[in-house]
Parts: C-alpha cells; sequence; structure tokens
C-alpha cells in the first residue's frame, strides 16, 4: 500500500460542481490539495449526467419544436428533420469540452486529481482503491466530504436498461420513445419529459401530490403546469405507483389514488423515475469518525465542520440540493479552512426549471409568507404586456415580486417566462443588499426587453406599473 509523499493541506472527497470548486479555491490560497474522484472524469453528476447534457437536450429540443411550430409564424420555412444521434453527439463533444476545462483548471492551480473511490480510514486519512484494484493512502490535515447524491429509487418499481429508467438513463435514450410515463412531477422530471415530449413523445406525468414542483410558489406552480398541459404534458396527480412489470411491448406501472382507492395500469414503452436525489455516502467510511448520517442520509455540521478536520458540502448536507449551492459551499469552507471568513446564505439561492418557458425565484413564496404570519406586499406583471415578449412569441407567464408591508424590503421574486433564469439575479442582488421594491422599481432597465417586467412587477407593489 503507498502512502503519499507528504500530508496534504486538503483532500476533498468527490469532484463534481462542490468538490472541483473547492479544490480549485484551495489552490488559488496555495493550499497543497487533492480531490479524489471515481468517475473517468471530474465534473460529477452536474457536468456529466445532469446540469450540463439535460440542458444541451433542452436548449436542441426547443430548437427543433420551434422549427415545427414557430418558423412559419415568422416567415421562416424549413421542414425538419430528427437526428437524434447527432443531437447525443453534440451534447457529449460540450460535456467533454467542460470536464477537459476543469482539468485545465486543476493544472493551473496546482490541484492533484486522485483517480479512484475515496473512503475515510482515520482521522486525516483517505484510503483511495483505483479502477485496477491498486489502494493508496492520503494523509490529510482537513478532509472535506463532497460526494454529492444520486436518484432516489422507487419502491417496488426496479431499474431497467432502457426501459425503467433514472435521470442518466434519459439523457441517453437511442430513440424517442411512443410513450413517456414520468414518476415525480419535479424539477428534473418536468426538464427531461419536456425534452422527449417536444422531440415527439406522448408524455405523462404521474405525481403523489396534488400538486407539480414542490417549494415552488403555488400560485406560480398552477401557472407552469397550465401551460405544459397546453404544450401537450398529460398531468395525473395525487397518484401513487406501487409497482411495474416490463414486458417486449413496453412498462405496466400500477398507480393508486394517493389518499386510497382502486388501482389503474398505465402503459408507456419507457418510464423515466425522478422522485428526487438522496445523499450519496456509501461505502464513505464515516463511522471512523464518529459521523452518522440523519435518518433521510444527510450529514449534519456546525458552520461545515462534522468533526475534527472533517468538513462537509453541496448536495450530502442540507439545504438546497443545486449545483450552485454546492460551489458556494465549497469556496466558503475553503475560506474557512484557510483562517478567512466563508458564508453562505441559504435564502438566497436561486432556483431555475430550465423548460420553456423557464421559471425561476429566489427568496419566500406567498405560501411561506402567509404561513409565517407575514404582512406583505405583491406586484405582478405579465409577459403579455411585455414589449419583447410579445414581439418574440413568448408571452406565456409573468412575475411577481413581493415585498414587507412596513419597509418595502423584498422577500421573494418569482419568474414564470423566457429566460427567467438570468432574470432573477437582479432580484438575487437586491435582496442580498437588503434592497426594496422600490429600488428595482427606479432603476432604468432597457427598452425593449425581458428584464423590464421585473421592473413593473416592483412597480406595482405600489401600484404604478406602466406597460412596457
Amino acid at each position: 500500500m503507498a502512502e503519499a509523499p507528504a500530508p496534504y493541506d486538503v483532500v476533498i472527497i468527490g469532484g463534481g460542481p462542490g468538490g472541483y470548486n473547492a479544490a480549485i479555491r484551495a489552490g488559488q490560497l496555495g493550499l497543497k490539495v487533492a480531490c479524489v474522484e471515481m468517475r473517468a472524469t471530474l465534473g460529477g453528476t452536474c457536468l456529466n449526467v445532469g446540469c450540463m447534457p439535460s440542458k444541451a437536450l433542452l436548449h436542441a429540443s426547443e430548437m427543433f419544436d420551434a422549427a415545427n411550430s414557430e418558423f412559419a409564424k415568422i416567415g421562416i420555412e424549413v421542414q425538419p428533420k430528427l437526428n437524434l444521434s447527432q443531437m447525443h453527439k453534440s451534447k457529449d463533444d460540450s460535456v467533454t469540452a467542460l470536464t477537459k476545462g476543469i482539468e485545465f483548471l486543476f493544472k493551473k492551480n496546482k490541484a492533484d486529481w486522485i483517480k479512484g473511490k475515496g473512503k475515510i480510514v482515520g482521522k486525516g486519512k483517505v484510503e483511495v482503491t483505483a479502477a485496477d484494484g491498486s489502494v493508496q493512502t492520503l494523509e490529510a490535515k482537513n478532509i472535506v466530504i463532497a460526494t454529492g447524491s444520486e436518484p432516489t429509487p422507487l419502491p417496488g418499481v426496479a431499474f431497467e436498461a432502457g426501459k425503467v429508467i433514472d435521470s442518466t438513463g434519459a439523457l441517453s435514450l437511442p430513440a424517442v420513445p411512443k410513450k413517456l410515463i414520468v414518476v415525480g412531477a419535479g424539477i428534473i422530471g418536468l426538464e427531461l419529459g419536456s425534452v422527449w415530449r417536444r422531440l415527439g413523445a406522448e408524455v405523462t406525468v404521474v405525481e403523489f401530490l396534488d400538486r407539480i414542483t414542490p417549494g415552488m410558489d403555488t400560485e406560480v406552480a398552477t401557472a407552469f403546469q397550465r401551460t405544459l398541459t397546453k404544450q401537450g404534458m398529460t398531468f395525473k396527480l395525487g397518484a401513487k405507483v406501487t409497482a411495474a412489470k416490463s414486458g417486449k411491448d413496453g412498462v405496466e406501472l400500477t398507480v393508486e389514488p394517493s389518499a386510497g382507492g382502486a388501482a389503474e395500469t398505465l402503459k408507456a414503452d419507457v418510464v423515466l423515475v425522478a422522485i428526487g436525489r438522496r445523499p450519496y455516502t456509501d461505502g464513505l467510511g464515516l463511522e471512523t469518525i464518529g459521523v452518522t448520517p440523519d435518518k433521510r442520509g444527510f450529514i449534519d455540521h456546525d458552520h461545515f465542520k462534522v468533526a475534527d478536520g472533517v468538513w462537509v458540502i453541496g448536495d450530502v448536507t442540507h439545504g438546497p440540493m443545486l449545483a450552485h449551492k454546492a460551489e458556494e459551499d465549497a469556496v466558503a469552507v475553503i475560506d474557512t479552512i484557510a483562517g478567512k471568513y466563508g458564508h453562505v446564505d441559504y435564502a438566497l439561492v436561486p432556483s431555475v426549471v430550465y423548460t420553456f418557458p423557464e421559471v425561476a425565484w429566489v427568496g419566500q413564496t406567498e405560501d411561506q409568507l402567509k404561513a409565517a404570519g407575514v404582512a406583505y406586499k405583491k406586484g405582478k406583471f405579465p409577459f403579455t404586456a411585455n414589449s419583447r415578449a410579445k414581439i418574440n412569441h413568448e408571452t406565456d407567464g409573468f412575475v411577481k415580486v413581493l415585498a414587507d408591508a412596513a419597509t418595502d424590503k423584498v422577500l421573494g421574486v418569482h419568474i414564470m417566462g423566457p429566460q427567467a433564469g438570468e432574470m432573477i439575479h437582479e432580484a438575487a442582488v437586491t435582496m442580498s443588499f437588503g434592497g426594496a421594491s422600490e429600488d428595482i422599481a427606479r432603476t432604468c432597465h432597457a427598452h425593449p426587453t425581458r428584464s423590464e417586467a421585473v421592473r413593473q412587477a416592483a412597480m406595482d407593489v405600489e401600484g404604478w406599473m406602466m406597460q412596457a
């Protein structure tokens, strides 16, 4: 068993958005750092089989759909033909370029990439097992756990390649299924469902709850479902999947009402199980440092610290399970280790659904404000009244600004509309400085832009909205 020649200041287990950003930041601060990653490439779920490839397919499928439905309306006559293998190749090429970019940043910042699966074997020790079975032990002053998450399995429904799949499988289907059932009406299920719907699949979404996208503002979620239904997606809410049976003709799902009642059978060529993600701690060796995850698998911490010299970031601990949250954790934990100040305001982590239209939000929902008894004001502005959206035929959705009734401090902003994910950051910046709705309302916005809808919604908080 080989020993590392000298102790590292930091050894990071996991090379996803949390892990690789932590390694790069450590290198920038002059710390001797290693990142242990068992995949063949850096980037974790996000770059390899999550955020990046899904966005590639979302973009490509949107263009295909527009060519079939919108181009003729604006005077462009084409007859598009789907080349799915080329679409997958383009996706894969983009992913490769991104992962190579991280490798370059590791070299630039003198961060070592140790290939293999990491396991804590005691205080300051990480054992790494490579793909060929060889083992080495790294010594570290600090260990950062950044192992991320994995798809949550559905009891009674076993994964089967090409038929009952998780989000990874949904990124590489070799053909467009005639019928696709998505189990779970969360962000991942709706994004991937929308990809295959645009490419020609008949998509049905089955959700245990009586609404889609838990955590999203209810008013926005209702409008969002209405828009997706208009686009051709079918929803079966308040429904529990209890079993799946696959055969040569596809998959049969047994579905029961969540509140109880008679079961029914749904048939599809492919079933995508997307009921959420769970922390990945399998074989991590937490017991060797006296750490026990909670009943949901998350590792608790005190300002990222879980034991002497052991830290945790990203999906494997509490907070939004989002790549950008993990990135913020990464910088904060390394800055803390280096003796600097590290902090993340989880109340201001934006969320985005990359469908079309997009949905984005930051801060509190109306549901949360009502439950907490907070007195608030609300301003809304529809994209049907936004000049740029009207010209571009992108009028579904609206912007909603929620502000404190007494101080006008912005408490939450919710956007459903074109490029909502790009527009939400204006709200995040305003809120990070404790800004008021009037601050947005009195800031000049370029015309014509979609962002004017955010300003108009802020103006409407005090009732002086004007058409954009």
